[in-house]
Formats: C-alpha cells, sequence, structure tokens
C-alpha cells in the first residue's frame, strides 16, 4: 500500500487544477509553440494576448484561430517548456503590448520588450502600446516630399530614397547586405536628425551586442532602439519582432513627433518564421512551401511604414535571396512594397566590386525629375544606358579581346568601365578590415562625376584610379600623382 500512496500523492503534486469552470481558461494541449485552449466564456479575438500559467512561467501567447465555440489555438512567444494540461490561462482581453517613448531609447529589447541589455528593467510607468494596428489614414500622411541622402553614391545616383518611402537590399548570402546596412546606419549618425530603431530577425546573440557596442561608439545610442529576436527563439517571437520595432517607431513618429529610420535585417527570416508558424499550425502551405498568407503578412509590416502628420518613418531593409532566386515567392511579395530595390550581384562582388550592387536591375520608382531633378534623372538614365551597352559587349570582348571592337565602341567600354569603378567606394565600418578610410559623397558631386565620365573629360585618365574613392576630385588627384 505504500508504493501506491506515494504514487497517488506525487500525481497530486503535478496536477495543475481542476478542470475548467465558468469563465474559466484551461490549457488543453501543448505541441510545441503550438498550445490549444478551452474556455467556458467569449472566445478571445485572433491575435489577442493569452497569459498561460500566469502565476508560474507566465508564458505570453498570440491567439491564431478558433477551433469551435469553446476551444482557440495560440502560437507561444516563449519556450514551453513545463507546461501541462489543465493549467490555468489568462486571456489579456487585447493585442499584445510593448513599451514604447523615450524610456526604450538607447536600449537593446526583445519582442516583448523586456531588456537584454544587462542594464537596468524598464519603469513600471514605461507608456505601452499594442503591436497590432492599423496603418495611418492616407489622408494624413505630408506632401511634401523630403530627399534621404545616403552618401553612397550608386545608391543615391540609381535607388534613391525619401522620408516616408522604403527601400531593399536583396542579394544571396555572402554579397555584403549587412555591411550596406550598417553602413546606412551610419550615414544616419552622420547627417539624419532623428531616431533609429533597428530589428534584428533572427539574428545571432552576438551581432545585437555587436551593433549596441557600435551605436555607443558613434556616440548616437540615445537615439537608437535595437529591437532583436534571436536565431534560437521559437518562430513566434520571430515573426513578432517586425512589430515590435514598428510599434515603437510609430510612438515615436506619431506622438513624438520625430522622423525614424527603421532598419530590418533580415526580413527573409521573418517570412520564414511566419512559414514555421503556419506548418505548426497545420495549414496547407502553398507556393514552393510558404504560407498561404504570405502576401497577407508582409503588407501588414509594410503599410504601417509611412508618412505621418507631422514625421515619418523611412525603412531600409535587408532581404536574403535564397539560392539567388529573385523569382522566390519571398522576393517577390517583399519587392512589391518597395519604393526602391537595390540588388546585389555576386559576379560584381567576385570582382571586387564594392559595394556589388546591380546598376541594370537595381530600380526607384522616385528617379522622377520632378523628385530628384531634371539633371539627376538624365544623368541615371544615361548611367544605366552605357551600363547595359557595356554589358552586352561582354561576351564579345571575353571571346575576342576589347582590340576587335570599333574605336568609338572601345571609347564606351572605357567610360563603363571608368563608371562602374568610380561607382565603388569605401565603407566607415568596412575600414578595420580593409585599411581604407570610408568616404561619404554628396547627391550633387555624385552625379556631376558621373556626368563628367559620360561626357568624356576622363577617357585619358587611368581606370585604377576610379576605384574606391569618394568625389570625383579624389580620382582626378590620383591620375595626376600617377603622371610622369
Amino acid at each position: 500500500m505504500e508504493p501506491q500512496r506515494a504514487q497517488d500523492a506525487s500525481a497530486a503534486a503535478r496536477s495543475p487544477g481542476p478542470e475548467p469552470g465558468p469563465g474559466d481558461t484551461r490549457v488543453l494541449a501543448v505541441r510545441g509553440p503550438v498550445i490549444d485552449f478551452a474556455c467556458d466564456g467569449p472566445l478571445p479575438a485572433i491575435h489577442d494576448a493569452v497569459i498561460a500559467d500566469p502565476g508560474g512561467l507566465a508564458i505570453p501567447c498570440e491567439v491564431q484561430a478558433h477551433l469551435d465555440s469553446h476551444r482557440f489555438r495560440a502560437i507561444a512567444l516563449t519556450p514551453t517548456q513545463g507546461l501541462s494540461r489543465l493549467m490555468r490561462a489568462e486571456p489579456t482581453g487585447g493585442p499584445l503590448t510593448v513599451p514604447v517613448g523615450d524610456a526604450v531609447l538607447g536600449r537593446l529589447i526583445d519582442v516583448l520588450g523586456h531588456t537584454r541589455d544587462n542594464g537596468p528593467p524598464l519603469s513600471a510607468d514605461t507608456p505601452r502600446r499594442a503591436i497590432h494596428r492599423a496603418p495611418p489614414p492616407q489622408g494624413i500622411a505630408r506632401p511634401q516630399v523630403e530627399r534621404f541622402e545616403t552618401g553612397i553614391k550608386i545608391i543615391d545616383l540609381l535607388a534613391p530614397l525619401i522620408q516616408g518611402g522604403k527601400a531593399a537590399m536583396f542579394g544571396g548570402a555572402g554579397v555584403g547586405k549587412t555591411v550596406l546596412v550598417t553602413e546606412l546606419i551610419h550615414a544616419m549618425v552622420a547627417g539624419y536628425d532623428g531616431v533609429s530603431v533597428f530589428a534584428g530577425i533572427g539574428e545571432r546573440s552576438r551581432e545585437g551586442h555587436e551593433m549596441l557596442h557600435d551605436m555607443a561608439g558613434y556616440g548616437v545610442l540615445d537615439r537608437t532602439v535595437l529591437v532583436y529576436g534571436q536565431m534560437n527563439e521559437p518562430p513566434g517571437a520571430r515573426w513578432r519582432v517586425p512589430l515590435t520595432a514598428l510599434t515603437v517607431a510609430e510612438h515615436l513618429r506619431d506622438e513624438k513627433g520625430r522622423n525614424v529610420l527603421l532598419l530590418m535585417d533580415n526580413v527573409f527570416r521573418f517570412v520564414q518564421a511566419g512559414a514555421e508558424v503556419s506548418g505548426l499550425l497545420g495549414r496547407m502551405s502553398s507556393r514552393v512551401g510558404y504560407q498561404p498568407t504570405l502576401d497577407t503578412e508582409v503588407a501588414e509590416v509594410h503599410e504601417r511604414i509611412t508618412s505621418g502628420a507631422r514625421a515619418s518613418v523611412t525603412a531600409i531593409e535587408a532581404v536574403y535571396v535564397p539560392a539567388d532566386d529573385f523569382t522566390d515567392p519571398a522576393v517577390s511579395a517583399i519587392s512589391a512594397h518597395m519604393d526602391s530595390t537595390v540588388i546585389l550581384s555576386r559576379d560584381l562582388a567576385a570582382q571586387g566590386i564594392y559595394p556589388a550592387i546591380d546598376p541594370l536591375t537595381t530600380t526607384s520608382a522616385l528617379l522622377d525629375p520632378a523628385i530628384v531633378g531634371a539633371d539627376h534623372a538624365r544623368t541615371a538614365a544615361d548611367v544605366r544606358q552605357l551600363m547595359e551597352h557595356y554589358e552586352e559587349l561582354r561576351d564579345v570582348i571575353a571571346l575576342l579581346g576589347v582590340e576587335e571592337l570599333g574605336r568609338e565602341e572601345q571609347r564606351l567600354v572605357g567610360r563603363a568601365r571608368r563608371l562602374q569603378r568610380f561607382l565603388t567606394q569605401p565603407f566607415f565600418v568596412a575600414a578595420p578590415f580593409t585599411g581604407m578610410e570610408g568616404r561619404s559623397v554628396a547627391i550633387a558631386d555624385t552625379v556631376a562625376g558621373c556626368r563628367a565620365i559620360l561626357d568624356g573629360h576622363c577617357d585619358d585618365w587611368a581606370e585604377a584610379a576610379f576605384y574606391m574613392v569618394g568625389p570625383l576630385a579624389e580620382a582626378e588627384a590620383r591620375h595626376k600623382a600617377r603622371r610622369p
């Protein structure tokens, strides 16, 4: 009898409580990060937050589906180890909320708003906002167009940005997306009068701390917010990192009247996390195995990135392209929302052309004379036309040599090669590795330099004089230094 009595006592100790009573909510099933709940009252709304085991593990979950009139399914945002059937749960009555405002400036937080930078916790009176909200009505957006100058020649020339716009850097593994985004952060530090919010989606923990130290080193940590969802976190957490970052950015835009630069690296991992969640919820997969809600999820994020009545949110995103396949459904869904699309080329990276931005496929809806000016638009069109002509001749040159071309064709090829090298640029963030000091070039100097090359003023300069320089004056100084 003693062993049986001990077994009964052990079972009683493990029992989480009685069956659900009137208005009570209990855990019904746990399958990894997917949790089914039973309740005897009204079901919580889709996207509402529910806290499983509020007096113990306090696992935040987000409602994803109603199974019937008494059961609903949710995705957990933290690990579910230790959670078991019949544990009590507490609906919060609304979506997940995160801290916003001046208190989060200079801090590194996770998807739930918890600080992860070894600093003091946020005070209890820090304002909080729901991560799910509708985009602002189009009628309140500011009508004026303000250029966003990056100091990176090829971006400012071929893919200009405006405040309140969206730009994405598309590329496969190892072609320089993160370096380019980091350089844009440095450009913001130098000349952007606003706040930056960085969303690290599926990042490594060391990358978050490196970014934290970099921002402190630049002296702008006090106007930067870092939001990270690490690789080792559940897919639900990685899936909601962009919404947390957006909520922080929207509060700064709408209630503080501050311009916000929102940087996201890597948006493809947001799509991947959504695909994981969709599979865990038992939804039928769509094209190439992606979730059937792919377009909706991407749109819900990007429609909130816009200008408000007093200020704007400008987004710059890094997007991984799986297997360099630019027809991938995730890449297509993201690019449909972009004002400027920057394509990074593995072939250019192999040639040592950095940033490895393809001038032929990089596009921008903002490259309009009414926005950038007639001279800029004409120069960008001429650059793209010349580079396209050079690309057509590359196979002939590879087979027969440039000497077999006519004199005029040789002249055009020489100008195209000089332009290609002039549009390279040493980056500030890469200086410790390259040994070259970074350069930031004004848009007017970029346009003037390209126009001089197109018009033949630099035909007798050596191609090497243009490689990894800032404005054209620096290439001219190199040319003069090379002459005997």
